[in-house]
């Protein structure tokens, strides 16, 4: 892979990124408040106000829309932008080091195993992860714990410096890595959906040369080709997030301030024993309601973007 092909890879993985994150973020808002440990401590207050008796202080968890709904009425239509400067600043690098790392691992392996196997693909996949992981997991430590700062109407919100700060002041250097072993065992998530993803749009290829009849092939695409890329996105992340969700709520647990969450393994057996297994599937589906579409359109982007550049 030529320099030139890398710095392609690197804008196009940025581009998408962006796009994806910016049209998504109220969704990642809601995910996140989820995936806490504190939600259901929010609704029971609720209930506690409402419903007489003290047996009613525990509740099931809340779903999306109630979710959203106590964000709009407590804290603004703004806090469902909480994060959205650090997504924005981690998102190109993290998708442009992604999308590099994963392109030119491909590039490199397709010499080692058959070319683009299943094999390549996964470990293309792994090794952009863990790259992709390692170099931006502070950023998205602030961004996880900006969204869990929850503020009411008329209170001063907590910037992205002052969260730095804190941060810093109580855990050190080590606290901007809480949660990076969750994100390690995410990789299982990228590697199904790119081994997928590739698969799906391998078949579209093959179906595209088979309607030539002339045998000629065709480098052009039209906008059936990026419709057709952006289902296969979308199924493959569904398939991945479905399987690999739980390392989600692990890793917000493990963001959380002052949190009784110390490692991987700790934290699963104390959310399963104290919730239940249910408890690891909190937010699934408004996880995937935003990961569908900001998927979809992070690849399309993406696709298209290498497309216009590589002429």
């Amino acid at each position: 892979m030529s320099q030139r092909d890398t710095l392609v890879h690197l804008f196009a993985g940025g581009c998408g990124g962006t796009v994806g994150a910016i049209l998504t973020c109220p969704l990642e808002v809601v995910k996140t408040r989820l995936q806490s440990s504190s939600i259901t401590l929010c609704i029971s207050e609720v209930h506690l106000s409402t419903v007489n008796g003290a047996s009613m202080a525990r509740v099931a968890a809340p779903g999306p829309l109630h979710c959203l709904r106590l964000i709009l009425e407590k804290e603004g239509p703004r806090s469902l932008f909480r994060g959205l400067g650090p997504n924005l600043i981690g998102v190109a690098p993290s998708r442009a080091i992604y999308f590099a790392a994963y392109s030119s691992s491909k590039e490199r392996l397709n010499h080692v195993f058959e070319p683009d196997s299943t094999q390549v693909h996964m470990t293309s996949a792994g090794i952009a992860g863990f790259t992709a992981i390692t170099a931006t997991n502070p950023i998205w430590m602030i961004k996880t714990r900006l969204q869990l700062d929850a503020r009411t109407r008329g209170e001063r919100r907590m910037n992205a410096f002052e969260c730095v700060r804190r941060v810093y002041q109580t855990d050190g250097l080590r606290g901007f890595y809480r949660g990076m072993s969750a994100s390690y065992a995410g990789i299982s998530e990228t590697v199904i959906h790119f081994v997928i993803y590739e698969s799906i749009k391998r078949r579209l290829l093959e179906a595209k040369a088979a309607t030539h009849m002339d045998g000629a092939e065709d480098k052009a695409k039209d906008a059936t080709d990026f419709v057709g890329m952006m289902l296969a996105a979308a199924t493959s992340k569904t398939c991945a997030t479905s399987i690999a969700y739980p390392h989600e709520v692990i890793r917000t647990r493990l963001r959380e301030e002052g949190t009784k969450y110390r490692s991987f393994f700790q934290s699963l057996n104390l959310v399963i024993r104290e919730e239940g297994h249910r408890a690891l599937y909190r937010g699934l589906t408004t996880h995937l309601v935003r990961q569908i579409p900001n998927t979809a359109i992070m690849m399309c982007t993406y696709e298209f973007v290498v497309y216009l550049l590589e002429g």
